[in-house]
């Protein structure tokens, strides 16, 4: 039988990054850039491996836990003149010397588009797999017309500007995304650069396309991956541990006081049944809360489940709970619902936002409950763990 080709997506993700710092860490609906675009590829059937090529410790932490193998990118390749062609070829050497394995088609992979889908990778190594092209990349149809300025006054660049056809009449135009170059690798080694040969389009949804090269265009991937992604909820596999913000959270949000000054708060008692369940599991729990409050502890002492509160850096907290606990931060899920729950979102692998959660949290998250907090959204939580039905009768 013939082995099947070797298709490595390479990732280039430096360390470096003037317009956004830290760019390709900056988490888009709970993930980094990174691990999003390594779940993309990950995700498409003809991708063999995937390799994330960088010179930053913290990225190959992001890129081994998304799923990808992480490749160390010599200084020398990681300056702001060095081609992402030469890392991509430098990536392919590393690969082939550890696997024994020869590519036999090579994709340049940017972290700088958190749309992509896997369809789009697999249309891009198809057309190489299949003859039709030596190299390949995703592009996005337009219809714009575009001016140059010039000495005389604007000219137009793709037309007659005397003759403005309606938008059926024209014929599209392509735009290139800069989110995939599918190329066969021999033709790569040869040529040393992403175009060669035949040329083939991947045409792609332009309402998906979005480049991130600065602070405003993650702000806007951040607003629409709501819009855009597929929803995802966890399973029992993807969490080792699930930490619980208290107030907004496992309650409505609202505190009644009585003339003594006592707070009262409402729960649910369907939270309580989804928490004693996640318990029987075996999975371990905690509640995290900024307020040093007894009902608090009293929750707590009722779900016979740990409580840290009184909590101001809840995420140093959290993270020095995780080393106590030997838990890895990417293996949490951190169910919050406002702004002080954010760098939480930032340190674990599955923030989740109750449906009542300020809008920069649920922007945040990596998965939304339906239901409000103090409604039920913690049982919901754990319905997406164990399943719909919860055989428990604690309460």
């Amino acid at each position: 039988m013939t082995a099947a080709p070797t298709v490595l997506a390479v990732i280039p993700a430096r360390g470096g990054s003037k317009g956004v710092p830290a760019k390709n860490l900056a988490p888009v609906a709970g993930l980094p850039l990174v691990a999003r675009t390594v779940h993309a590829c990950r995700g498409a059937r003809l991708v063999t491996d995937v390799v994330v090529s960088t010179d930053d410790a913290e990225i190959a932490t992001a890129a081994r836990a998304a799923g990808a193998e992480a490749v160390r990118r010599p200084a020398a390749l990681a300056g702001d003149t060095a081609t992402s062609e030469s890392a991509v070829l430098h990536a392919m050497d590393a690969f082939e010397a550890t696997h024994g394995r020869t590519v036999d088609v090579v994709l340049l992979v940017q972290c700088t588009s958190p749309f992509l889908t896997p369809d789009e990778v697999n249309g891009a190594v198809g057309r190489i797999l299949s003859g039709e092209a030596a190299t390949a990349l995703t592009v996005a149809p337009s219809h714009g017309f575009l001016w140059r300025e010039a000495e005389g006054g604007a000219t137009g660049v793709n037309h007659d500007r005397a003759h403005r056809p309606r938008r059926q009449d024209r014929e599209p135009e392509y735009l290139e995304t800069g989110a995939v170059y599918a190329m066969d690798a021999e033709g790569f080694r040869t040529h040393r650069h992403r175009f060669f040969g035949r040329t083939a389009l991947v045409v792609t949804d332009a309402a998906r396309v979005l480049e991130v090269d600065d602070p405003h265009d993650l702000a806007r991937a951040r607003a629409l991956a709501p819009l855009l992604d597929t929803p995802a909820t966890p399973r029992l596999d993807d969490v080792d541990a699930v930490v619980l913000d208290f107030d907004g959270t496992q309650t409505d949000d609202r505190v009644h006081i009585d003339a003594d000054g006592r707070e009262f708060v409402s729960v649910h008692r369907g939270d309580g049944l989804g928490i004693a369940a996640l318990r029987r599991a075996g999975v371990p729990l905690l509640i995290l809360s900024t307020e040093q409050n007894p009902v608090v502890a009293a929750r707590a002492r009722k779900l016979r489940i740990p409580v840290l509160h009184g909590v101001d850096r809840k995420d140093l907290a959290l993270k020095q709970w995780c080393e106590e606990q030997r838990i890895d931060p990417q293996r949490v899920l951190y169910a919050g619902n406002d702004v002080n729950d954010l760098p939480c979102f930032h340190l674990v692998g599955w923030p989740v936002a109750v449906g009542s959660a300020h809008d920069s949290v649920r922007a945040a998250a990596r998965a939304v409950t339906v239901t409000p907090g103090g409604s039920g959204a913690i049982r919901e939580i754990a319905a997406w763990l164990l399943g719909p039905e919860l055989h428990t009768t604690d309460s």
